[in-house]
């Protein structure tokens, strides 16, 4: 079996064990055993628990910025940029979402090393969303009467609330999601003249 064939396995069966029955009730022998492999295979990837939990968000926190990165990096105006970067957010946050569920209802479970450096790569994502915002106000496109963590935070309370309501069996595709949340964030921040 190939090595990262182990790493990915061990990542499923966790990511739903914890969906399942919860962090702190699941055991890495449990883990193991759902994902039929030994402990000394788990432990050549994952030092603990707490690493698995981190890598279940990691790889979706690694790519939302990897995609933050190539919007910003490919410009244009303003609102088309944060328009791009908001729809792929909620998009992204859709395809890992059993992720981000188990993730943000545990993450206060991580050892503090861990908690900190999610922390800040979260961080890191929102400032350079917040710059955005900032660019636009500075051109005259998004409303400044409101500040910029509250334009954060209102936009991404309703990516993290999609766990409680989306449904893939829906009448609404992620991506009508994504354009009609996202829509709904512009329209509430551009100025009154745009």
């Amino acid at each position: 079996m190939r090595s990262t064939h182990v790493a990915d396995r061990v990542t499923a069966a966790a990511l739903d064990l914890f969906a399942t029955q919860g962090y702190a009730t699941t055991s890495v022998q449990q883990i193991v055993e759902a994902a039929g492999v030994t402990k000394g295979a788990m432990y050549h990837y994952f030092q603990s628990k707490d690493d698995l939990l981190f890598a279940i968000y990691d790889r979706m926190l690694a790519l939302q910025k990897s995609h933050l990165d190539q919007i910003v990096a490919v410009g244009g105006a303003v609102e088309d940029v944060v328009r791009d970067v908001c729809v792929d957010v909620v998009e992204t946050s859709i395809d890992f979402l059993p992720e981000g569920t188990v993730f943000f209802r545990s993450m206060h479970m991580l050892a503090e090393p861990r908690l900190k450096e999610v922390t800040q790569r979260r961080r890191e994502y929102h400032d350079e969303f917040a710059a955005l915002l900032r660019r636009g106000q500075d051109e005259g496109v998004f409303r400044t009467d409101v500040p910029r963590s509250v334009l954060v935070a209102h936009f991404f309370s309703d990516v993290h609330y999609l766990s409680h309501w989306y449904s893939p069996d829906g009448p609404e595709t992620k991506t009508e999601v994504a354009q009609q949340l996202t829509e709904l964030f512009l329209r509430g921040i551009r100025t009154a003249t745009t």
